[in-house]
């Protein structure tokens, strides 16, 4: 029997113990202790692995730990590493992910019970003898509980700032081991606090906590953290000892997050799912880490394990909905995009462009310039960078077709907005289609489509061209909210792109939407036509008593249009645009 896939599991020891697939990151232990850093700090978009790796840094470090994890991994084959450090540590592990307080007071209580679930793993402190009974008090108000065994709520400053000092001083007395500290999302409350409006407040707690945690620890043996953004020095690590950055642009220890092209290749050989592998790749990989090319982890395990059920299942967007993408959402709607709209729509065309790109940003300035718009969209995970970068400046693309339809869906929200200030354009569009008038509409359509940005995607496949407009139009239409606009619904035999059905006035419309190359406009739309009336569409409008039907293709590339009506006075015909 296969093994099963891990869809959503970031435990280490889970996967590896309940017969769970595993792509092999243990080397990671290895050039972690070999490239030595006391303070290693792994920034990386969300769903790239970092959480699982922190797992298994835990796991294979912490005193106790289940050796036989790690059987047939490549860090086993480093017998004197494993022997040295192996099971050799005690270590502190905690994740911020979850700290997203609407305000700073319940943030901060979040994060008490973070250090304080943290610290019951330690109970043990209240029976060491090694301790002393001001040390164990010190250990009871980080679990919230006082001498008389009375539950607390909530860690003074000075407790909550000092906590992972705390714990680590008492580790270290206990074991006589000093202590590996695990930090993963740290970033995480930075980003919460400023979308509302408590960043400053959570910039103190961090710094101090961290600085205690980090620089002035005489019991911290090295520590790991890990964010999405690399944020600024003088915010938080203030103070500390050189940290050792190791950002998406750098080539250390670039290959352990994220799928290597190899990697993919055997995972999908072991399901017997090789005849996906272009597929896999066209939505999936691209994205640049170092030197190493590398596919989103997430995405693959995900769309192999609906694979692994109907071997038909088509690839889709996995990533998006987890992506912890509020940033760029801000960016996207609020903030005066001036040239950088005709940029955006250069990278859905498959093209590149060249930004500088600065990797050191605070999250309370992240939105000061439109220019660090695109220093977050490579950091997040929705750029990545080609071929190596001169000075700070980065050729940076859409890594993917999962990423380009992701952009186009984003894109899409500024349409749908700008419909309602537009009302009497969008009025006269959805009219000139009702009364028959092709050719209004067909200048309505090119007109908004001249003030908007289009898609000039020489780069995405047919489909995705034509979903492009298909969405515009659904945005126009949804002006009227008296029609019934229906999108891809089952009709005859197959699927309309868009039906209408005006229920007063007993008139029903289909809209077959085409890509068409330049100079065949007339073609496509003649296609299009052809299609409703193959496959019977207008089936569904006559069940619903449309007493006329109006049958129109239409068609686009880049920011033309051309909009056909089949004549209603014939059968059938092939389309023919009348001025």
């Amino acid at each position: 029997m296969k093994k099963k896939l891990p869809v959503g599991i970031d435990s280490f020891e889970k996967i590896r113990s309940q017969d769970f697939y595993y792509v092999d990151k243990t080397s990671l232990i290895r050039d972690l202790l070999l490239k030595w850093g006391e303070v290693n700090l792994f920034t990386r978009p969300r769903r790239f692995g970092k959480s699982l790796n922190m797992s298994m840094l835990k796991a294979f470090f912490e005193i106790g730990c289940d050796k036989t994890l790690f059987e047939g991994l490549e860090i086993s084959k480093e017998s004197h590493l494993c022997e040295e450090y192996m099971g050799q540590f005690p270590v502190i592990s905690i994740s911020l992910k979850d700290v997203s307080g609407s305000d700073f007071a319940s943030a901060r209580a979040l994060f008490s019970s973070v250090i304080g679930n943290e610290a019951m793993r330690f109970q043990f402190f209240l029976d060491d003898c090694k301790l002393s009974e001001q040390e164990k008090e010190q250990y009871r108000q980080l679990i919230h509980v006082d001498a008389s065994g009375k539950q607390s709520f909530s860690l003074s400053d000075s407790v909550l700032m000092g906590s992972l000092k705390t714990l680590s001083v008492l580790l270290e007395k206990h074991y006589n081991r000093k202590v590996i500290i695990l930090i993963d999302e740290y970033d995480v409350p930075l980003a919460k606090a400023s979308e509302n409006g408590y960043y400053d407040e959570m910039v103190l707690l961090l710094r101090n906590i961290f600085q205690q945690a980090l620089k002035s620890n005489g019991s911290l043996h090295f520590a790991v953290m890990t964010g999405c953004l690399r944020v600024a020095k003088e915010s938080i690590f203030t103070g500390l000892n050189n940290p050792k950055i190791l950002s998406l642009t750098s080539v250390r220890f670039d290959e352990y997050f994220g799928f290597t092209d190899r990697e993919v290749r055997d995972m999908l050989a072991y399901y017997g799912l090789e005849e996906k592998y272009e597929s896999v790749k066209s939505w999936y990989d691209g994205y640049r880490f170092g030197n190493v090319d590398v596919y989103c982890p997430w995405d693959v395990i995900n769309y192999c394990d609906e694979l692994t059920d109907d071997i038909d299942t088509e690839p889709k967007d996995y990533w998006s909905n987890t992506s912890g993408n509020d940033v760029v959402r801000h960016f996207i709607e609020n903030t005066d995009m001036g040239p950088a709209e005709n940029e955006i729509e250069e990278l859905i065309a498959g093209d590149a462009v060249t930004k500088v790109i600065r990797e050191e940003l605070t999250y309370n300035r992240l939105y000061d310039s439109a220019e660090n718009l695109w220093s977050v969209l490579l950091m997040t995970g929705y750029l990545t960078y080609r071929g190596k970068p001169e000075g700070k400046k980065y050729r940076l693309a859409i890594p993917n077709m999962e990423i380009r339809n992701i952009f186009t869906e984003q894109i899409m929200s500024m349409f749908l907005k700008k419909v309602a200030g537009d009302g009497e354009h969008f009025n006269a569009f959805c009219e000139a289609l009702k009364n028959g008038e092709a050719a209004e509409a067909e200048n309505l359509f090119m007109d908004y489509l001249n003030q908007t940005i289009s898609i000039r995607d020489t780069f995405a496949r047919k489909p995705t061209k034509e979903n492009f407009y298909h969405g515009i139009l659904l945005g126009i239409l949804g002006y009227k909210k008296e029609w019934s606009v229906k999108s891809n619904q089952e009709a005859g035999e197959g699927y309309s792109d868009i039906s209408i059905i005006i229920p007063r006035e007993g008139i029903g419309i289909l809209i077959e939407v085409k890509y068409g190359e330049k100079d065949k406009l007339d073609a496509a739309c003649q296609a299009a036509l052809r299609q409703i009336h193959e496959r019977g569409y207008e089936k569904e409008l006559l069940n619903h008593d449309c007493g006329r039907i109006l049958k129109y293709g239409i068609a686009c590339y880049k920011k033309q249009c051309r909009i056909m009506l089949e004549e209603p006075s014939t059968p059938w015909a092939y389309g023919k645009r009348t001025r």
